[in-house]
């Protein structure tokens, strides 16, 4: 006799949740950080997309570059990973860097900026600054150049816009925000209203990383830490895309609000039942792939201004 029960499928985001899951569920107070490295650089690493890398020393940086087949040499996207200001690297965020690369045919400069708990702020937006002061000098042209960055990164790219101008720099052309933290106090409605949809990230994992970062004395309220709390003024076209399932989804949003209110054009992608930085998993989720497809739509539409 056939088996008449049914077998449910299980959908593409809840497999990459489970993995996700099943790393950070091995973590406790014993493990350490360069175990923690480890395991986030194992989640996210593949060389499924065939690129060219290079390692460079760009001003004291540790940093590396990914170039599709086909990428405009004087296209630059100098990436800023994500990971807490605790985690990741050029390693974790390979995949998606080779991606983008091909997706927009540029040549992408991923950033390892210096970690806690080694260094806290304000070092990663000081490795940020000097990192483009290489390109720079390197003969790219401001209007060649395209900051992108996750999480963390999100927000360190905002934050670093912010200081440029602060410092009476040549802005890039734009700047590309995904999943971006933009307010290390958490203080968005989404920490509450989407705390059962985020599998991940919660309210109080995210202010004990903002801590570790500001340290005992740090204003959370500095908008080269908070870069929500920043005056937008003058910053070049930003594209921003988030889950909808995040705690984090407001950081975005208002973000974006404020952005506009201060009359910077900015695109806001609000992605139905994704998770923080779906677009780490391309290989799996067809939304991370159309999600990737516009952030190179957007930038070759920047590009083809220039």
């Amino acid at each position: 006799m056939a088996d008449s029960r049914q077998t449910t499928a299980v959908a593409p985001i809840d497999r990459v949740v489970a993995r996700i899951q099943a790393v950070y569920g091995r973590w406790n107070r014993s493990t350490s950080v360069e175990q923690m490295r480890k395991d986030w650089d194992a989640l996210f690493w593949s060389d499924a997309v065939s690129v060219g890398t290079e390692s460079v020393d760009a001003d004291g940086v540790d940093a590396g570059w990914i170039s599709a087949a086909g990428a405009h040499r004087d296209r630059v996207l100098i990436y800023f990973h994500g990971g807490g200001y605790k985690m990741g690297s050029v390693i974790s965020h390979q995949d998606l860097m080779a991606r983008l690369s091909g997706a927009a045919a540029c040549r992408v400069l991923g950033v390892n900026y210096r970690l806690l708990p080694e260094h806290g702020f304000p070092a990663p937006v000081e490795d940020a600054c000097a990192v483009y002061g290489w390109v720079l000098e390197q003969g790219i042209a401001p209007e060649n150049i395209v900051f992108a960055g996750d999480s963390a990164g999100g927000g360190l790219a905002a934050a670093t816009l912010i200081a440029l101008r602060d410092r009476g720099r040549r802005l890039p052309a734009a700047g590309v925000m995904l999943s971006a933290w933009t307010d290390l106090e958490a203080r968005g409605a989404s920490y509450e209203t989407r705390a059962q949809a985020d599998p991940i990230h919660q309210r109080a994992m995210i202010l004990m990383l903002a801590r570790q970062y500001l340290g005992a004395s740090g204003n959370p309220r500095d908008p080269l830490a908070s870069p929500l709390h920043g005056d937008l003024r003058g910053l070049p076209p930003l594209l921003l895309q988030v889950g909808d399932r995040e705690t984090g989804l407001d950081d975005s949003r208002m973000f974006a609000d404020k952005a506009r209110a201060a009359g910077v054009e900015v695109r806001l992608e609000v992605w139905d039942g994704m998770i923080h930085v779906f677009q780490q998993f391309a290989a799996e989720l067809p939304e991370a792939r159309r999600a990737i497809a516009n952030i190179g739509g957007f930038l070759n539409s920047i590009w083809s201004k220039s």
